[in-house]
Protein backbone atom coordinates (compact mmCIF):
# COMPACT_ATOMS: atom_id res chain seq x y z
CA UNK A 1 0.00 0.00 0.00
CA UNK A 2 1.04 3.45 -0.63
CA UNK A 3 2.50 5.72 2.26
CA UNK A 4 0.50 8.28 4.07
CA UNK A 5 0.91 10.67 6.22
CA UNK A 6 -1.16 10.50 10.43
CA UNK A 7 -1.22 14.12 12.26
CA UNK A 8 -1.46 13.74 15.48
CA UNK A 9 -4.45 15.65 17.32
CA UNK A 10 -3.08 17.79 20.41
CA UNK A 11 -5.06 19.70 23.17
CA UNK A 12 -7.73 19.25 20.79
CA UNK A 13 -8.71 16.08 22.44
CA UNK A 14 -9.57 18.16 25.64
CA UNK A 15 -12.88 20.00 23.81
CA UNK A 16 -15.15 17.97 24.82
CA UNK A 17 -18.67 18.66 22.96
CA UNK A 18 -16.53 21.00 20.70
CA UNK A 19 -14.15 19.35 19.94
CA UNK A 20 -15.73 17.71 16.19
CA UNK A 21 -15.69 21.81 15.01
CA UNK A 22 -12.08 22.28 15.66
CA UNK A 23 -11.49 18.81 13.64
CA UNK A 24 -13.55 19.91 10.92
CA UNK A 25 -11.31 23.31 10.81
CA UNK A 26 -8.45 21.11 10.80
CA UNK A 27 -9.05 19.34 7.74
CA UNK A 28 -10.45 22.33 5.93
CA UNK A 29 -7.17 23.80 6.85
CA UNK A 30 -5.19 20.67 5.60
CA UNK A 31 -7.10 20.41 2.41
CA UNK A 32 -6.54 24.37 1.56
CA UNK A 33 -2.80 23.64 2.14
CA UNK A 34 -2.53 20.39 0.44
CA UNK A 35 -4.05 21.46 -3.00
CA UNK A 36 -0.78 22.54 -4.80
CA UNK A 37 0.39 19.26 -4.11
CA UNK A 38 -2.00 16.85 -5.86
CA UNK A 39 -5.35 15.33 -4.62
CA UNK A 40 -5.33 14.07 -1.38
CA UNK A 41 -8.02 11.97 0.59
CA UNK A 42 -8.16 13.68 4.08
CA UNK A 43 -10.32 12.46 6.80
CA UNK A 44 -10.75 12.11 10.77
CA UNK A 45 -10.59 8.67 13.11
CA UNK A 46 -9.77 8.66 16.38
CA UNK A 47 -8.06 11.86 17.08
CA UNK A 48 -5.91 10.98 14.24
CA UNK A 49 -6.61 12.59 11.21
CA UNK A 50 -5.32 10.76 7.83
CA UNK A 51 -3.88 12.54 4.91
CA UNK A 52 -3.58 9.87 1.54
CA UNK A 53 -2.79 10.33 -1.71
CA UNK A 54 -5.01 9.79 -4.41
CA UNK A 55 -2.61 9.50 -7.66
CA UNK A 56 0.72 9.22 -8.72
CA UNK A 57 1.21 12.60 -9.68
CA UNK A 58 1.20 13.87 -5.76
CA UNK A 59 3.95 15.83 -4.19
CA UNK A 60 4.40 13.48 -1.40
CA UNK A 61 7.40 15.86 0.24
CA UNK A 62 5.96 19.20 -0.17
CA UNK A 63 2.13 17.80 1.38
CA UNK A 64 5.09 16.46 4.23
CA UNK A 65 6.64 20.02 4.17
CA UNK A 66 2.93 21.86 4.58
CA UNK A 67 1.64 19.61 7.51
CA UNK A 68 4.71 20.46 9.06
CA UNK A 69 3.21 23.60 9.78
CA UNK A 70 0.19 23.52 10.28
CA UNK A 71 -1.77 24.43 13.68
CA UNK A 72 -3.27 21.75 15.49
CA UNK A 73 -1.21 19.19 15.07
CA UNK A 74 0.69 18.04 17.99
CA UNK A 75 2.65 15.20 16.07
CA UNK A 76 2.87 13.20 12.66
CA UNK A 77 4.51 10.52 11.38
CA UNK A 78 4.97 8.84 7.66
CA UNK A 79 3.43 5.88 7.72
CA UNK A 80 2.21 2.63 5.98
CA UNK A 81 -1.03 1.14 5.60
CA UNK A 82 -1.13 -3.03 5.55
CA UNK A 83 -4.42 -5.44 6.51
CA UNK A 84 -5.40 -6.06 10.04
CA UNK A 85 -3.18 -9.32 10.28
CA UNK A 86 0.42 -10.03 12.51
CA UNK A 87 2.19 -11.46 9.41
CA UNK A 88 0.45 -8.53 7.13
CA UNK A 89 1.95 -6.27 9.97
CA UNK A 90 5.33 -7.92 10.46
CA UNK A 91 5.98 -7.67 6.56
CA UNK A 92 5.05 -4.33 6.40
CA UNK A 93 7.03 -3.19 9.07
CA UNK A 94 9.90 -5.63 7.49
CA UNK A 95 9.64 -3.78 3.96
CA UNK A 96 8.85 0.19 5.04
CA UNK A 97 11.39 0.47 7.51
CA UNK A 98 14.29 -1.94 6.31
CA UNK A 99 16.72 0.61 5.65
CA UNK A 100 16.21 2.46 8.79
CA UNK A 101 16.34 -1.12 10.81
CA UNK A 102 19.21 -1.97 8.83
CA UNK A 103 21.42 0.94 10.40
CA UNK A 104 19.69 1.02 13.44
CA UNK A 105 22.03 -0.45 16.27
CA UNK A 106 19.17 -0.62 18.86
CA UNK A 107 15.06 -0.97 18.74
CA UNK A 108 11.89 -1.51 20.04
CA UNK A 109 8.11 -2.07 19.32
CA UNK A 110 5.33 -0.02 20.66
CA UNK A 111 2.04 -0.72 19.59
CA UNK A 112 -1.49 0.66 19.83
CA UNK A 113 -5.34 -1.08 19.30
CA UNK A 114 -7.77 1.17 19.07
CA UNK A 115 -9.43 -1.72 17.43
CA UNK A 116 -10.46 -3.97 20.16
CA UNK A 117 -11.81 -6.86 18.07
CA UNK A 118 -8.33 -7.35 16.71
CA UNK A 119 -6.81 -10.97 18.22
CA UNK A 120 -4.02 -9.61 19.77
CA UNK A 121 -3.17 -7.42 22.73
CA UNK A 122 -0.74 -4.43 22.19
CA UNK A 123 1.61 -6.32 24.21
CA UNK A 124 1.20 -9.66 22.44
CA UNK A 125 1.62 -7.73 18.86
CA UNK A 126 4.75 -5.96 19.89
CA UNK A 127 6.23 -9.20 20.95
CA UNK A 128 5.32 -10.87 18.11
CA UNK A 129 6.12 -8.14 15.60
CA UNK A 130 9.59 -7.40 17.74
CA UNK A 131 10.96 -11.31 17.57
CA UNK A 132 9.94 -11.64 13.75
CA UNK A 133 12.21 -8.26 12.79
CA UNK A 134 14.67 -9.56 15.55
CA UNK A 135 15.34 -12.76 13.22
CA UNK A 136 15.16 -10.58 10.05
CA UNK A 137 17.89 -7.91 11.51
CA UNK A 138 20.20 -10.29 13.68
CA UNK A 139 22.64 -7.54 14.44
CA UNK A 140 19.87 -5.39 15.39
CA UNK A 141 19.33 -4.79 19.58
CA UNK A 142 16.28 -4.69 21.46
CA UNK A 143 16.88 -1.42 23.79
CA UNK A 144 12.76 -0.30 25.48
CA UNK A 145 14.23 2.56 27.33
CA UNK A 146 16.09 4.12 25.10
CA UNK A 147 16.20 2.36 21.16
CA UNK A 148 17.85 4.32 18.61
CA UNK A 149 14.38 3.62 16.29
CA UNK A 150 10.99 2.85 17.52
CA UNK A 151 8.42 1.07 15.46
CA UNK A 152 5.34 2.48 15.85
CA UNK A 153 1.93 -0.41 14.94
CA UNK A 154 -1.84 1.12 15.47
CA UNK A 155 -4.31 -0.83 14.84
CA UNK A 156 -7.33 0.75 13.61
CA UNK A 157 -10.78 0.78 12.05
CA UNK A 158 -9.83 0.42 8.65
CA UNK A 159 -6.29 -0.47 8.24
CA UNK A 160 -3.11 -1.17 10.59
CA UNK A 161 -0.55 1.66 10.53
CA UNK A 162 3.38 0.86 10.88
CA UNK A 163 5.57 4.33 11.52
CA UNK A 164 8.46 4.95 12.92
CA UNK A 165 10.22 8.19 15.03
CA UNK A 166 6.67 10.68 14.89
CA UNK A 167 8.07 14.02 14.70
CA UNK A 168 6.36 17.20 16.58
CA UNK A 169 4.09 19.25 14.58
CA UNK A 170 2.92 22.91 14.99
CA UNK A 171 0.82 22.56 17.75
CA UNK A 172 -1.57 24.93 19.00
CA UNK A 173 -5.21 25.17 17.50
CA UNK A 174 -6.33 25.40 13.88
CA UNK A 175 -6.34 29.00 12.53
CA UNK A 176 -9.60 30.06 12.24
CA UNK A 177 -10.83 28.99 15.48
CA UNK A 178 -9.72 31.75 17.81
CA UNK A 179 -11.83 34.63 15.62
CA UNK A 180 -9.95 36.97 13.59
CA UNK A 181 -7.07 39.73 14.85
CA UNK A 182 -4.72 42.47 13.03
CA UNK A 183 -0.98 42.29 13.72
CA UNK A 184 0.77 44.84 13.53
CA UNK A 185 3.63 44.39 11.37
CA UNK A 186 6.68 46.86 11.68
CA UNK A 187 9.35 45.06 9.39
CA UNK A 188 11.18 44.19 12.70
CA UNK A 189 12.05 40.69 14.34
CA UNK A 190 9.28 41.18 17.24
CA UNK A 191 6.18 41.69 15.27
CA UNK A 192 6.44 38.53 12.68
CA UNK A 193 7.09 36.67 15.98
CA UNK A 194 4.22 37.70 17.55
CA UNK A 195 1.93 37.17 14.69
CA UNK A 196 3.28 34.00 14.41
CA UNK A 197 1.73 33.27 18.09
CA UNK A 198 -1.41 34.75 17.80
CA UNK A 199 -2.33 32.45 14.74
CA UNK A 200 -0.58 29.48 16.60
CA UNK A 201 -3.75 30.44 19.10
CA UNK A 202 -5.57 29.74 16.04
CA UNK A 203 -6.65 33.03 15.32
CA UNK A 204 -6.93 34.61 11.98
CA UNK A 205 -4.15 36.96 11.73
CA UNK A 206 -4.34 39.87 8.77
CA UNK A 207 -1.75 42.53 8.76
CA UNK A 208 -1.38 46.12 9.53
CA UNK A 209 1.85 48.22 8.16
CA UNK A 210 2.60 51.86 8.21
CA UNK A 211 4.12 52.93 5.55
CA UNK A 212 6.07 56.72 5.66
CA UNK A 213 7.60 57.12 2.21
CA UNK A 214 9.49 59.05 0.88
CA UNK A 215 11.38 58.56 4.29
CA UNK A 216 10.82 55.05 4.42
CA UNK A 217 11.74 53.59 0.83
CA UNK A 218 9.57 50.79 -1.21
CA UNK A 219 12.00 48.40 -0.53
CA UNK A 220 11.02 48.75 3.19
CA UNK A 221 7.59 48.16 2.03
CA UNK A 222 8.94 44.57 0.08
CA UNK A 223 10.53 43.57 3.52
CA UNK A 224 7.03 44.10 5.02
CA UNK A 225 5.14 42.03 2.74
CA UNK A 226 8.27 39.27 2.55
CA UNK A 227 7.69 39.03 6.09
CA UNK A 228 4.01 38.29 5.78
CA UNK A 229 4.84 36.16 2.96
CA UNK A 230 6.84 33.98 4.84
CA UNK A 231 4.40 33.33 7.80
CA UNK A 232 1.50 32.41 4.79
CA UNK A 233 2.20 28.58 5.30
CA UNK A 234 1.58 28.84 9.13
CA UNK A 235 -1.30 31.85 9.15
CA UNK A 236 -3.16 30.83 5.68
CA UNK A 237 -4.43 33.63 3.41
CA UNK A 238 -3.84 37.27 4.65
CA UNK A 239 -5.10 40.94 4.16
CA UNK A 240 -2.23 43.13 4.44
CA UNK A 241 -3.46 46.67 4.84
CA UNK A 242 -0.95 49.09 4.35
CA UNK A 243 -1.51 52.44 5.82
CA UNK A 244 0.13 55.88 4.76
CA UNK A 245 1.76 57.07 7.67
CA UNK A 246 3.64 60.25 6.43
CA UNK A 247 1.34 62.65 6.96
CA UNK A 248 0.51 62.10 9.99
CA UNK A 249 4.03 61.86 11.17
CA UNK A 250 4.69 65.32 9.96
CA UNK A 251 1.97 66.92 11.56
CA UNK A 252 3.25 65.48 14.76
CA UNK A 253 6.71 66.59 14.06
CA UNK A 254 5.00 70.03 13.34
CA UNK A 255 2.86 70.47 16.37
CA UNK A 256 3.70 68.32 19.01
CA UNK A 257 6.45 67.86 21.91
CA UNK A 258 9.77 66.07 20.57
CA UNK A 259 9.83 63.92 23.64
CA UNK A 260 6.34 62.96 23.21
CA UNK A 261 6.41 61.94 19.93
CA UNK A 262 7.22 58.38 19.17
CA UNK A 263 3.80 57.69 22.16
CA UNK A 264 1.50 60.19 20.19
CA UNK A 265 2.50 58.14 17.01
CA UNK A 266 2.34 54.98 18.81
CA UNK A 267 -1.37 56.39 19.71
CA UNK A 268 -2.42 57.44 16.37
CA UNK A 269 -1.40 53.72 15.34
CA UNK A 270 -3.91 52.54 17.04
CA UNK A 271 -6.40 54.31 16.77
CA UNK A 272 -6.19 53.25 13.13
CA UNK A 273 -5.53 49.73 13.30
CA UNK A 274 -9.04 49.71 15.58
CA UNK A 275 -10.65 51.72 12.91
CA UNK A 276 -9.83 49.32 10.22
CA UNK A 277 -10.35 46.15 12.65
CA UNK A 278 -13.62 47.68 13.01
CA UNK A 279 -15.14 48.08 9.82
CA UNK A 280 -13.64 44.51 9.05
CA UNK A 281 -15.16 42.88 11.68
CA UNK A 282 -11.86 42.05 13.44
CA UNK A 283 -11.86 41.08 16.91
CA UNK A 284 -8.39 42.30 18.20
CA UNK A 285 -5.03 43.72 17.67
CA UNK A 286 -1.62 41.94 18.16
CA UNK A 287 1.74 43.48 18.68
CA UNK A 288 4.85 42.56 19.00
CA UNK A 289 5.55 44.41 22.30
CA UNK A 290 7.69 43.56 24.80
CA UNK A 291 8.06 45.07 28.63
CA UNK A 292 10.81 47.28 28.83
CA UNK A 293 12.61 46.48 25.44
CA UNK A 294 12.24 50.04 24.29
CA UNK A 295 10.92 53.65 24.89
CA UNK A 296 7.67 53.04 24.02
CA UNK A 297 7.02 49.77 25.46
CA UNK A 298 7.16 50.75 29.76
CA UNK A 299 4.40 50.30 31.29
CA UNK A 300 3.30 54.05 31.38
CA UNK A 301 3.95 53.63 27.92
CA UNK A 302 1.81 51.03 26.91
CA UNK A 303 -1.20 52.36 29.23
CA UNK A 304 -1.02 55.75 27.19
CA UNK A 305 -1.40 53.64 24.00
CA UNK A 306 -4.06 50.95 24.99
CA UNK A 307 -5.77 54.18 26.27
CA UNK A 308 -7.26 54.91 22.65
CA UNK A 309 -8.28 51.53 21.66
CA UNK A 310 -11.16 50.31 21.39
CA UNK A 311 -10.18 46.57 21.17
CA UNK A 312 -7.92 44.00 23.30
CA UNK A 313 -4.87 43.81 22.52
CA UNK A 314 -2.61 41.19 22.32
CA UNK A 315 0.67 40.62 23.13
CA UNK A 316 1.93 36.98 22.58
CA UNK A 317 5.99 38.30 23.22
CA UNK A 318 5.54 40.52 26.60
CA UNK A 319 7.84 38.85 28.90
CA UNK A 320 10.26 37.32 26.63
CA UNK A 321 13.60 38.91 26.15
CA UNK A 322 14.75 39.48 22.75
CA UNK A 323 16.99 36.12 22.13
CA UNK A 324 14.02 33.98 22.81
CA UNK A 325 12.46 35.95 20.32
CA UNK A 326 15.07 35.58 17.97
CA UNK A 327 15.28 31.30 18.26
CA UNK A 328 11.51 31.13 17.51
CA UNK A 329 12.51 34.01 14.64
CA UNK A 330 15.38 31.84 13.44
CA UNK A 331 12.39 28.61 13.49
CA UNK A 332 10.00 29.90 11.76
CA UNK A 333 12.24 31.73 9.06
CA UNK A 334 11.72 35.69 9.50
CA UNK A 335 14.75 36.69 11.24
CA UNK A 336 16.97 36.68 8.18
CA UNK A 337 14.28 39.24 6.24
CA UNK A 338 13.81 40.58 9.53
CA UNK A 339 17.52 41.90 9.77
CA UNK A 340 17.83 43.31 6.38
CA UNK A 341 19.27 47.05 6.69
CA UNK A 342 15.53 48.79 5.72
CA UNK A 343 13.86 51.63 7.97
CA UNK A 344 10.93 52.03 9.21
CA UNK A 345 8.36 54.14 10.00
CA UNK A 346 9.33 54.22 13.42
CA UNK A 347 12.96 54.70 13.20
CA UNK A 348 12.74 57.22 10.84
CA UNK A 349 11.54 59.64 13.34
CA UNK A 350 12.25 58.87 16.43
CA UNK A 351 13.46 61.22 19.42
CA UNK A 352 16.74 61.86 20.63
CA UNK A 353 15.37 61.64 23.96
CA UNK A 354 11.93 60.14 24.20
CA UNK A 355 9.84 60.17 27.17
CA UNK A 356 9.84 56.85 29.22
CA UNK A 357 7.17 57.49 31.57
CA UNK A 358 4.61 59.48 29.76
CA UNK A 359 1.71 60.72 31.33
CA UNK A 360 -2.20 60.89 29.87
CA UNK A 361 -2.92 64.17 30.72
CA UNK A 362 0.26 65.54 28.70
CA UNK A 363 -0.80 63.60 25.96
CA UNK A 364 -4.26 64.74 25.73
CA UNK A 365 -3.03 68.27 26.02
CA UNK A 366 -0.53 67.67 22.98
CA UNK A 367 -3.19 66.49 21.15
CA UNK A 368 -5.26 68.91 21.59
CA UNK A 369 -3.43 70.88 18.68
CA UNK A 370 -4.52 68.35 16.44
CA UNK A 371 -7.90 67.35 14.36
CA UNK A 372 -7.34 63.47 15.39
CA UNK A 373 -10.37 62.56 13.73
CA UNK A 374 -9.34 63.99 10.54
CA UNK A 375 -5.76 62.23 10.37
CA UNK A 376 -7.18 59.17 11.39
CA UNK A 377 -9.90 59.24 8.59
CA UNK A 378 -7.73 60.20 6.01
CA UNK A 379 -5.24 57.74 6.66
CA UNK A 380 -7.93 54.64 6.56
CA UNK A 381 -9.50 56.12 3.37
CA UNK A 382 -6.37 56.04 1.80
CA UNK A 383 -5.41 52.43 2.63
CA UNK A 384 -3.82 49.96 0.29
CA UNK A 385 -5.24 46.15 0.80
CA UNK A 386 -3.10 43.72 -0.50
CA UNK A 387 -4.33 39.77 -0.14
CA UNK A 388 -1.56 37.10 -0.10
CA UNK A 389 -1.96 33.93 -0.19
CA UNK A 390 0.01 30.42 -0.88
Amino acid sequence: MKEIILLKQGEMVLKGLNRRGFEDKLMGNAKRRLKRYGIFHVYTRQSTTYIEPQDEGCDFEGAWQAMGKLFGVAGLCRARACPKDKDAIAACAQEYLGSQLASASSFKVESKRADKSFPLTSIQLSQYVGSVLHQAFPKLKVDVHTPALTVHLEVRDYDAYVHANPEPGAGGLPVGMGGRALSLLSGGIDSPVASWMAAKRGSIVDMIHYYSYPYTSPAAKEKVLELARLLIPYTGKQCVYIVPFTKVQEELRRSCPEALFTILMRRFMMRIACRIAEKNGIQALVTGESVGQVASQTLEAIACTDAVCTLPILRPVVGMDKEEIVQIARKIGTFETSILPYEDCCTVFTPKHPRTKPKPEELVEAEGALDVESMVADAVANVERIILDL
